[in-house]
């Protein structure tokens, strides 16, 4: 154990990050000051207050310094280079170079050397799996929707996110989705309102649930899902302009979209899998919703691997 006490992680504020690693993922859609946040209370989970990295303490120098690569071990598409970057910072301030980092949203094969960090040898192996986690994950995430957008490739219709997200993840999972070429839904309760078969049966009716959420809340974009071909007229009726067709039949969901007519946004929902992707992609529905791109994607393999020397 060294005799000073150890830094707290992490060993800057916020306002210390280079100012264009920040404006890059304000950019991109993220809460940096959300992301800072998260970021700390996993450094933390590793190296709670007053303790230390005690393995690198005790087998590093102080004074020690290293280079690496963010290599992957897989094809894919990579994502969150630029949260893994904001981690070693965190962890070395203006210490670490990172340096040689690819852009979110490409396409890698195994081998290739997606990012190079370099700085006190200690710091990088403490920041290491912090920063692999949030790049694995995200690179999972958005290797999974790029499938499915291959998938549905001609077809017209597009990949969404769900709601089905780890909690206090949403923001960095649906980044991912954005990077790997799906496209978000609604972020939570508030931004848009889904009549689902719990509110049908809470208002009496799947109309009667539509018309009072229009009352409520005038102005706010209104998807109603429905069960088959019959609750689908009825709301087309009563002019609803986003529809989500739940566990139809790919027959029911061709039959749906040539009812439809244009008249309302289409989306297939419920029982999806990426083999049967190209198949509801051509009955001509806007939208597949795919919960499995975040609520239980294979983490993408990513490694650092420290230059020798």
């Amino acid at each position: 154990m060294s005799a000073v006490p150890p830094p707290a992680l992490p060993v800057v504020e916020l306002g210390q990050v280079p100012a264009g690693l920040l404006t890059e993922l304000t950019d991109a859609g993220l809460d940096v000051e959300a992301l800072w946040r998260h970021l700390t209370l996993a450094l933390l989970e590793d190296v709670p207050p007053g303790t230390e990295d005690t393995t690198s303490a005790a087998t590093i120098t102080d004074d020690a310094r290293a280079a690496g690569a963010f290599v992957a071990r897989e094809s894919g598409v990579v994502s969150g280079l630029g949260v893994a970057a904001l981690v070693f910072h965190a962890v070395m301030g203006d210490t670490v170079d990172v340096t040689d980092r690819l852009p979110d949203g490409s396409r890698v094969s195994a081998g290739d050397v997606v990012m190079r960090v370099s700085g006190p040898a200690r710091g990088l192996l403490t920041a290491e799996r912090t920063a692999l986690n949030f790049a694995s994950h995200l690179s999972g995430v958005s290797t999974a929707t790029a499938r499915w957008v291959e998938a549905l490739e001609g077809t017209g219709a597009k990949v969404l996110d769900t709601r089905k997200t780890l909690p206090g993840w949403r923001d960095l999972q649906k980044y991912a989705v954005r990077t790997g070429g799906g496209v978000n839904h609604r972020f939570g309760l508030h931004d848009m309102a889904m009549v689902k078969d719990n509110h049908v049966v809470a208002a009496g009716g799947v109309v009667p649930a539509l018309e009072a959420v229009r009352r409520a809340y005038p102005g706010l974009p209104v998807e109603v899902e429905v069960q088959d071909l019959d609750e689908l007229r009825q709301v087309l009726e009563a002019g609803a302009e986003r529809i989500l067709l739940d566990n139809m039949s790919t027959a029911d969901m061709a039959e749906a979209v040539r009812v439809t007519d244009g008249r309302a946004v289409l989306e297939a929902s419920g029982g999806l899998t990426i083999d049967r992707a190209r198949e509801v992609g051509e009955t001509g529905v806007d939208f597949l919703s795919v919960g499995a791109l975040t609520h239980s994607v294979t983490v993408f393999d990513l490694g650092l691997d420290l230059d020798e020397e």
